[in-house]
């Protein structure tokens, strides 16, 4: 039996496991979380209660959290492509990676459109004025940190890069990226450029009138 991923394409914590997914064309079944499917829906809420996405079910194991489903991938499906190094300094250093863009480019990113799906009287300005800040010191840093390097730990194409992909994507929709920051705009263009990102990018076009702030005629 193959793997089974529970997902939605226009999610970014989908869209990382799709990267990695599509980046070693493993072969699995997609089952789209979507209203018009409640069988789907309460199938999924019956495996994870706690309804984040995406999830990967491969026989009687249900992985939960983007980051964990690639590296199961990387253990019981490998590919071509190493998402995880095996020497172990340089897999944490993907790990760290990986860590920076979940906990401050796609954490503050969604904290701003999550403000604006909420009704007014609920809106947190203090809050978002707090994630734009933390967008911007991050921006900053990964300027610098991407200085000279190809993709997010080196020459390498890994796991780091399958979250930085959506996440950079959508941010620069949400908080857009200073033009200063040039080597955070080249990155993201390289991203872009991947096919397996490209993919999932595609695959999340019809979904694009739904984004909460207005999606930009770009990307």
């Amino acid at each position: 039996m193959k793997p089974v991923l529970y997902a939605h394409p226009f999610s970014s914590y989908c869209q990382k496991a799709l990267t990695a997914l599509y980046e070693n064309g493993t072969d699995f079944e997609y089952r789209l979380l979507d209203h018009a499917d409640p069988e789907t829906l309460a199938d999924f809420e019956a495996r994870w209660p706690i309804k984040r996405f995406p999830i990967l079910v491969d026989g009687d194991s249900t992985i939960v959290e983007a980051s964990i489903v690639i590296e199961y991938l990387g253990l019981h499906y490998p590919g071509p492509v190493k998402l995880i190094p095996d020497d172990p300094a340089a897999a944490l250093q993907v790990r760290m990676l990986d860590r920076f863009f979940d906990n401050y480019i796609s954490t503050p990113q969604q904290k701003i459109v999550f403000n604006a799906i909420r009704s007014e009287a609920d809106r947190d300005p203090y809050g978002v004025n707090d994630a734009r800040q933390m967008l911007e010191r991050a921006y900053a840093w990964l300027d610098r940190h991407m200085d000279g390097k190809e993709w997010a730990t080196g020459d390498a194409f890994t796991l780091a890069d399958c979250g930085a992909g959506p996440f950079l994507f959508y941010a620069d929709w949400t908080h857009a990226i200073d033009p200063a920051f040039g080597n955070v705009h080249a990155y993201r263009k390289r991203l872009l450029a991947r096919p397996s990102f490209a993919r999932a990018v595609d695959e999340g076009r019809p979904f694009r009138k739904f984004f909460p702030l207005g999606a930009p005629d770009r990307d």
